[in-house]
């Protein structure tokens, strides 16, 4: 046993020292010191104070559609934002789609009650599905009282009668009647999950994080054989991971949070996106956005995806209901989450409860810490995810995202570690 030990942590040993020696060569000139203040300057003067300094027009919409992408994204609050904002909603008839759904988005971003008037005589009579849909959960996180719920509700049924079947309106209204209730259930034995991808010898990835995803979370690999990836000194690699996006609207909403359940991995890639930088991310894929390639495990073709989805799980976790998420997600159409790094100045979001991480569009975002003065690297969780999923044989496996529960503080890496040590020890 010695002698085998011995050998796992010079063989990780190596892989460290060819990772750090890879890490070093990646540079983005976007992080630079210079670059940043310019970008900072732009952002509010250019992209949100002068567009929205702009009359209100076909000519003009899509420059106030970039200052709301902004907003939410970089979460911020101002006068200026404000009347922007104003002329939006007075305008709110004549605009296009993605533009009130910009404008919903930035809205449920940064200004969470100040709103409700104007959204209630939206919602007396919007006849989008998603836009209702932003529109209702706006007011339903400003008041969940049974009596609203069920106004939302009745509003759903009468307002789209045969559409009701619709998949992100069926889970909009399952949404209001049980999200309340699922972030106080006890979420079924994570050990169980070890113990069942042990079984299935397949290689994964489980990122745990709060129902609040104001809060980090915490990633960890679990190879194949079913050991858990150590470092050379034999402690449980741990990765700060981030699911919340800017917006912070449900998993079910386009750009918004990261939701619970299965990813397939698909592998590494290296993204133009300069927010995301030049870190290998990991390709992710939900359900119905490429099933061709989704499973990795064999799909029993007598029985429907769901069932196939839910046989990826324990038994035990299989009438879980939030495990779903993604499955419905991606039903609803959502696509393109991915896990990855960030090149973000995290002094945008100074006094948030996810500081130093940044929120994205929806995607799972690792730690980065770059040197401002020369564009590298001096610290990256992404990288350490990347290179530790990539340091055992195959590239593929499932990525699962697991809310633990509803602590209104970050996930540690103890509560973690005390899981990891159970599971180990019930397979001695």
């Amino acid at each position: 046993m010695k002698l085998i030990w011995l050998f796992v942590c010079c063989f990780c040993s190596e892989i460290l020292v060819q990772a750090q020696s890879a890490r070093d060569t990646i540079h983005t000139d976007f992080v630079l010191y210079e670059k940043r203040t310019s970008f900072q300057n732009n952002l509010i003067n250019q992209t949100i104070t002068k567009n929205f300094q702009l009359d209100l027009d076909s000519n003009t919409e899509s420059n106030y559609r970039e200052a709301c992408w902004a907003i939410a994204q970089f979460l911020l609050r101002s006068k200026q934002i404000e009347l922007g904002f104003n002329k939006m909603f007075s305008s709110y008839e004549s605009l296009e789609i993605n533009s009130k759904r910009a404008l919903l988005e930035a809205v449920y971003a940064t200004y969470p009650v100040e709103y409700k008037l104007q959204i209630q005589q939206l919602i007396a009579k919007e006849r989008h599905p998603k836009l209702f849909s932003m529109q209702a959960l706006y007011l339903y996180r400003i008041d969940t009282s049974s009596a609203n719920i069920q106004y939302l509700l009745q509003t759903i049924s009468s307002r789209f009668l045969s559409n009701t079947s619709l998949p992100i309106l069926k889970t909009l209204a399952n949404y209001l009647q049980n999200h309340t209730a699922q972030i106080k259930q006890a979420t079924p034995s994570i050990v169980a999950l070890f113990k069942y991808q042990k079984n299935t010898a397949q290689k994964t990835i489980y990122s745990f994080q709060r129902w609040n995803r104001d809060y980090p979370g915490i990633a960890v690999i679990q190879n194949a054989d079913g050991h858990f990836l150590r470092d050379s000194n034999g402690s449980i690699v741990f990765i700060e991971q981030l699911a919340r996006a800017g917006s912070n609207l449900p998993y079910f909403i386009t750009n918004g949070n990261t939701p619970q359940g299965i990813y397939s991995i698909q592998g590494t890639e290296v993204s133009h996106n300069l927010f995301i930088g030049p870190t290998p991310n990991l390709q992710l894929v939900m359900p119905f956005e490429a099933d061709n390639v989704f499973w990795h495990t064999p799909y029993d073709a007598s029985k429907d995806s769901l069932s196939n989805y839910k046989n990826l799980w324990p038994v035990e976790w299989r009438n879980y209901a939030p495990i779903t998420e993604t499955f419905d997600a991606g039903k609803i159409g959502r696509t393109e989450i991915l896990a990855h790094g960030t090149t973000i100045d995290p002094d945008y979001f100074k006094g948030m409860p996810f500081y130093p991480l940044t929120p994205t569009l929806g995607c799972l975002c690792a730690k980065e810490n770059w040197n401002i003065f020369t564009g590298t690297l001096l610290l990256s969780d992404q990288f350490s995810l990347a290179s530790g999923f990539l340091s055992t044989p195959n590239n593929t496996g499932y990525l699962m995202v697991v809310n633990v529960d509803n602590q209104m503080k970050a996930v540690s890496k103890e509560e973690i570690e005390s899981l990891i040590i159970q599971f180990e020890k019930s397979v001695q």
